[in-house]
């Protein structure tokens, strides 16, 4: 099983055309560049410069709770187990206190709109009710995000999604929830390290539909230990019970200093082959009830409610992001910022230690500047990597050049592979079934040779 978390090429066979195939499973690109990029920056530029030029009227907003009731053996998030000693009064106090300092570094020589937020983690509902009640108004009177105008998203769990719970998220607008069950096969779950039983899920689902959030996404995994073909097709058998609007369907990776990390040695080509081959199962089941690929790893239902980022109006390749908490991160058009990043447990306690302690939050502490050469990646990756494509004459509007001008080596490594749409025309690059397929191994090509050298010297903490 692999334990690649750097983003270096892991090559694998060669195709009729000659060309190298890398192996399917290389990382998973949810941002770009990766926080293992990032370094302390020795300026540590105050917010209020960083922010003043940026287009401020289509933010995403997101607030980072980093507690578990457990953490999951295949968990790499920056979290920690439990909350001793009023630990999550002390952290909502810091999260207070960024939110008044970063809404003021925003300020308002122009106009300063949310067009989407979200609560992530950890496990956002880890937090009682009351606390819940408190972070949303974090969000709304300190930042001015009107949480009831918006797209909400909320991550949970199937032993914190309770009524209470929900019902504060429900009347405070959240539009979508997602539950990670990974697996309705309560060995599977084991193996995960995911201590859960299959009715504790099936209750806390019922909860959530009786919640009446418009949206309901299920995360499930695939290549768990002792997962078979039938094993796979019985939880998304019983995912689709619930009539989710969204399904997520995620490559099971084993990542240094977690849970199954300490017990992974050296890589599997078969575990790829499973992989794929249940990715693929997976991918053709859903078609066949009705879903829409949205990327590799999303699939919604056509009648769902949009929860796009922001609606019409939020672009992910062009419009900011303001992360608050210790394990959040933020976007301008020139830098990428955070706090520090670690795995190991004892390292996250220091980092949340620290982060509840704060006083001063005006200024960028850690993270990457970003140069029209990233600018472009990033831009093609956030569109490539979702099966609509990206429409060729958005990008050149924004960078005066065109993808086959600034990437034509990749590109046509891609063609070469089969992971274009020839069909798609001159005006859209688009994914083909097998590209969305090798998505893990298409994002990490784009990165960029210092990218990628800075992920390789980061050390692992």
């Amino acid at each position: 099983m692999s334990t690649d978390t750097a983003g270096t090429t892991v090559t694998g066979t060669t195709a009729a055309s000659g060309t190298t195939t890398p192996r399917p499973y290389e990382s998973y690109v949810y941002a770009y560049p990766h926080k293992t990029a990032y370094r302390p920056l020795e300026d540590r530029p105050a917010l209020d410069e960083l922010w003043a030029d940026e287009w401020k009227d289509a933010l995403s907003l997101y607030l980072h709770i980093p507690f578990c009731e457990v953490r999951c053996g295949f968990c790499n998030l920056f979290t920690r187990i439990g909350a001793p000693d009023e630990l999550t009064t002390r952290y909502l106090d810091a999260l207070d206190r960024q939110a008044t300092a970063v809404r003021d570094a925003l300020g308002d020589t122009g106009p300063v709109r949310f067009a989407a937020a979200a609560f992530g983690g950890g496990t956002p509902t880890f937090l009682d009710a009351g606390e819940l009640d408190r972070l949303c108004d974090i969000a709304e009177k300190r930042m001015g995000a009107d949480l009831r105008d918006i797209p909400l998203s909320v991550e949970t769990s199937p032993a914190t999604a309770t009524a209470d719970r929900l019902a504060v998220l429900a009347d405070r607008g959240a539009t979508r929830l997602s539950i990670g069950v990974q697996s309705f096969v309560d060995t599977e779950a084991k193996a995960a390290v995911r201590p859960q039983r299959r009715a504790e899920v099936e209750a806390a689902l019922g909860r959530i539909r009786d919640a009446r959030i418009p949206v309901l996404n299920i995360d499930l995994i695939y290549g768990i230990d002792g997962q078979t073909e039938e094993t796979w097709r019985h939880s998304l058998d019983a995912a689709l019970t619930w009539r989710p609007e969204e399904l997520y369907l995620y490559p099971l990776y084993i990542r240094p200093l977690t849970g199954l990390g300490r017990l992974a040695a050296g890589s599997d080509a078969a575990w790829d082959a499973q992989r794929l081959r249940l990715y693929r199962q997976g991918r053709d089941h859903l078609l066949s009830h009705g879903y829409e690929q949205v990327s590799m790893r999303m699939f919604r239902r056509p009648d769902a409610p949009s929860q796009e980022s922001g609606g019409d109006d939020y672009a992910c390749q062009t419009d900011g992001m303001i992360g608050l908490g210790c394990g959040a991160r933020s976007y301008t058009s020139a830098l990428h910022y955070s706090f520090d990043y670690a795995v190991d447990m004892r390292e996250i306690r220091t980092i949340i230690d620290t982060y509840t302690t704060t006083e001063d939050f005006s200024r960028a502490e850690v993270g990457r500047h970003i140069d029209g050469d990233e600018a472009r990646r990033r831009h093609l990756l956030q569109s490539l990597l979702q099966a609509q494509g990206m429409d060729v004459a958005d990008y050149r509007e924004r960078f005066t050049t065109g993808p086959a001008e600034d990437f034509p080596a990749e590109l046509a490594r891609f063609a070469a592979l089969g992971w274009l749409d020839e069909s798609a025309g001159p005006g859209l690059l688009r994914l083909s079934p097998e590209g969305l397929a090798h998505s893990d191994a298409l994002g990490p090509a784009l990165f960029s040779p210092a990218v990628r050298a800075a992920m390789a010297a980061y050390e692992v903490k």
